[in-house]
């Protein structure tokens, strides 16, 4: 919403939205056509698919492109349809592993499904990828528009020296149970942690019973924007993701908006986080609660320092991963697929659709 239909809306475009707006407790903006549906939770997706191919196939009918972020609406796309884009924003094979709700046997039966899915989708629709990375996963060229973030023009405010905070979706490869050992050992010194973001069902009871107890403060979903102007002046924003495929050679989203808003980053030392946070903050060891509450408790004893972590990271971002640098590409993309329609083979041969 607000980094790939911004541009598009200020590029003059109308745009039609299908999300879980009632379900994130969102109000759309008025500038957008909105369709509600539900949010696919757990196993039990198939309802939310039937919901989004209705959708899909209602927010098509004048449109003149289809843009999707989900593998899975690569299930659920109407036969008629204008030319449609796959925003490739994951591995999608290395995300099966952090997928808590699916079964041992489904995680290694999937993957070979996955993989089909996606060569099929690169022979019939425009891809956009998020990450240099992903080019290996592809036997074609296509266009990178990374994932970056709206750095403010002016600094933020400094960060404080009592509060630790974490912005995105609470999973166990996230560092969840981590981040509540973390809490706990804080709250001695006086450092309260805030959460913000939607968390796995598992991980919901834990993050409960540590907010009634006053361990710390979890606002579940906040929309972006408002999340990372929660997140500013505070003495550090974590980002420990464990080692693994989905994450590591990711570009860290969630650390260049820390670094955006002036936020010092403590992060696990995966390759792509170590190369984008260097000089921003403070790399720690994986699944190690004792080193980063060291690390919080050595910059709020530094206020020198982690001020200048802020200040290099606000720069650092500015001039590497600034949105708008990156958005007119993007609508320059979409814009050419639009005016240009290919065509696929239905299943009769004697037929062609738009795809």
């Amino acid at each position: 919403m607000h980094r790939q239909i911004r541009a598009l809306l200020d590029a003059g475009h109308e745009v039609t939205f299908v999300a879980p707006f009632t379900h994130c407790n969102v109000t759309p903006p008025p500038e957008i056509r909105a369709i509600d549906v539900p949010r696919a939770t757990g196993l039990r997706r198939a309802r939310a698919l039937r919901a989004a191919r209705s959708a899909l196939r209602r927010g098509c009918a004048d449109a003149d492109l289809l843009l999707v972020h989900d593998l899975e609406l690569l299930l659920a796309l109407p036969r008629r349809r204008p030319p449609t884009v796959w925003d490739v924003h994951e591995d999608t094979i290395g995300s099966l592993e952090v997928k808590e709700y699916l079964p041992g046997l489904a995680k290694s039966v999937l993957p070979p499904l996955v993989r089909r899915l996606e060569e099929r989708a690169e022979r019939r629709l425009h891809l956009i990828l998020a990450e240099e990375s992903y080019r290996a996963r592809f036997g074609r060229e296509h266009p990178v528009v990374p994932n970056h973030t709206y750095v403010p023009e002016a600094p933020p405010k400094p960060p404080g020296d009592n509060r630790v905070v974490y912005v995105g979706h609470i999973s166990a490869a996230r560092g969840a149970v981590e981040m509540l050992e973390v809490a706990r050992l804080l709250r001695p010194h006086g450092i309260r942690m805030d959460l913000i973001g939607p968390a796995d069902v598992p991980i919901r009871p834990m993050l409960r019973d540590a907010q009634r107890s006053g361990l710390l403060d979890w606002f579940g979903y906040v929309p972006n924007r408002h999340a990372l102007r929660m997140a500013e002046g505070a003495l550090a924003g974590l980002s420990l993701l464990h080692d693994l495929p989905n994450y590591r050679d990711s570009l860290p989203t969630k650390i260049i908006e820390y670094m955006a808003h002036g936020v010092p980053v403590i992060s696990t030392p995966l390759p792509v986080a170590t190369e984008v946070m260097r000089g921003c903050g403070t790399l720690v060891p994986q699944q190690d609660p004792e080193a980063v509450v060291r690390a919080v408790l050595e910059l709020r004893d530094d206020p020198a320092r982690r001020s200048a972590l802020a200040a290099q990271g606000h720069a650092e971002a500015a001039a590497r991963y600034h949105w708008p640098d990156a958005a007119a590409a993007f609508v320059a993309h979409l814009e050419a697929w639009a005016s240009a329609p290919s065509r696929v083979t239905t299943r009769r041969p004697s037929r062609a659709v738009p795809a």
